[in-house]
């Protein structure tokens, strides 16, 4: 797929925040609201995105692919299934599970007392 210039997506962006600071500042302003509005549709377009805050996340994505976006965290696998637990590695010699030679080797006082 055909990318934009970084340059371009950096000044666009850059605008585009600019706008948005002075619309929050004076949301009554028409001119200002209408720049920003211009501003977003452009970030839309170069980044492909139908909604301006998506265009504003691609673009940043885009810009440091290995920064956090803003209001974001960085993608994290173990936040959807949890932390993972260590593999042990098995003695192919071994005809035992390795759950079995854990749980042998973490409590051996307990058969011995049962």
């Amino acid at each position: 797929m055909l990318q934009p210039a970084r340059a371009e997506v950096a000044r666009h962006l850059e605008q585009y925040r600019a706008w948005e600071r002075l619309m929050l500042a004076s949301p009554d302003n028409r001119a200002v609201r209408g720049s920003f509005e211009n501003t977003g549709y452009t970030l839309c377009v170069l980044m492909g995105k139908r909604c301006a805050r998506e265009a504003v996340d691609a673009a940043e994505l885009y810009l440091n692919p290995r920064q956090p976006r803003s209001g974001g965290v960085p993608y994290d696998p173990h936040d959807l299934y949890g932390p993972r637990e260590p593999r042990e590695r098995r003695d192919p010699r071994d005809p035992r599970d390795p759950r079995e030679r854990t749980a042998a080797r973490t409590c051996p006082a307990r058969s011995a007392n049962a």
